[in-house]
């Protein structure tokens, strides 16, 4: 694909499936922003219910309108992403709001820093039409991101910026069934080996926060997919073959029950992988705050483990409590005094 010559500096991405108490709102976040060179690439991905009337009130030149048959949400970014004629790229959710500056801010940033490919912010959360007390602040510092990238996602999809290069040279968000969702922190993943990635120390976004329900029986297809995720960031951070026991069992205890399991875990070896992938993910650079969350999180695997192998573990399990009391129990570790 041939990068245009001219025409904006930023291409808003915007898929919409069926939002319309809340996409009329989100529209106009992005129409109010004080840096006002861009396009909002709007792709209507097959609604069934009146969200193409609220889209027919926004005639604002910057607007570039499309309408698909449902596609999904990682083939209808891909698409938008072909239609983008902007060096970067915004994201922008169809029922969260942009701070009027969010812009601005990371247009600066990243002409700033020109080997930052991904670029976040953080987020106050709204409940439904209520704005709370909690906010999404995910690190900033560019080590202990990559080491939070191992894991999981440090970054609210809503709130970043992507430098259209990159994304294209990676070849964009994968719309294989079995990688996605969660297809931000899969495109995360691959950006982070080929770019820089950061997060702006700025709430640059209102995330609203909609319920939805997950099975707990079980594992789950994206628990099964976090799964695959977490042990190709482990190995490709610790240069070690992804089906290396110790891996899989990092990425297992990390998000499923531990009787996934078909064995004991090596946790000696686990660590070592740990240790291995933090010098992938800063170099020589001494980090004793990341060894130490990492001492900290095996401990914590450790407990979940045994505790799934005691007489208590499947009355726990069926309260679904084993993995809360745990998570607690690390908590304590990662704020316990080292001498």
């Amino acid at each position: 694909m041939v990068l245009p010559s001219a025409g904006p500096r930023v291409s808003v991405l915007m898929p919409v499936y069926n939002c319309p108490d809340y996409v009329g709102a989100a529209i106009e976040s992005i129409l109010g922003q004080s840096f006002t060179d861009f396009e909002l690439v709007l792709i209507d991905d097959g609604s069934s219910d009146h969200t193409p009337t609220v889209l027919d009130r926004y005639r604002d030149s910057r607007i570039r309108r499309y309408t698909q048959s449902n596609r999904g949400l990682a083939a209808t970014l891909n698409r938008a992403i072909e239609l983008s004629r902007a060096p970067l790229l915004a994201r922008q959710d169809q029922d969260d709001l942009s701070e009027p500056d969010r812009l601005a801010k990371q247009v600066a940033y990243m002409d700033s820093h020109p080997d930052c490919g991904l670029l976040g912010g953080w987020a106050q959360i709204m409940v439904g039409d209520r704005l709370s007390d909690r906010y999404h602040r995910h690190p900033t510092d560019a080590s202990e991101l990559r080491y939070g990238l191992l894991f999981n996602n440090p970054f609210v999809h809503s709130s970043v910026m992507l430098r259209k290069s990159v994304v294209i040279e990676i070849g964009g968000y994968s719309e294989d069934p079995s990688r996605q969702p969660p297809e931000d922190y899969e495109l995360w993943s691959r950006m982070s080996r080929v770019a820089e990635i950061a997060n702006l120390p700025e709430n640059l976004l209102v995330y609203r926060e909609i319920p939805t329900s997950m099975s707990r029986d079980g594992v789950s297809p994206f628990q099964q997919r976090l799964i695959r995720l977490c042990a190709e960031n482990l190995a490709a951070a610790a240069a070690v073959p992804q089906d290396d026991p110790a891996v899989q069992a990092l990425a297992i205890l990390t998000h499923a029950p531990a009787d996934l399991l078909d064995r004991s875990p090596d946790f000696h070896r686990m660590r070592m992988i740990l240790s291995r992938a933090i010098q992938g993910c800063v170099g020589s650079e001494p980090r004793p705050d990341l060894e130490q969350d990492a001492d900290a999180r095996i401990t914590n695997l450790r407990a979940v483990w045994f505790a799934s192998h005691t007489p208590l573990a499947a009355v726990l399990q069926r309260q679904g409590r084993l993995r809360n009391l745990a998570k607690s129990v690390w908590g304590l570790l990662r704020r316990w005094p080292r001498r």
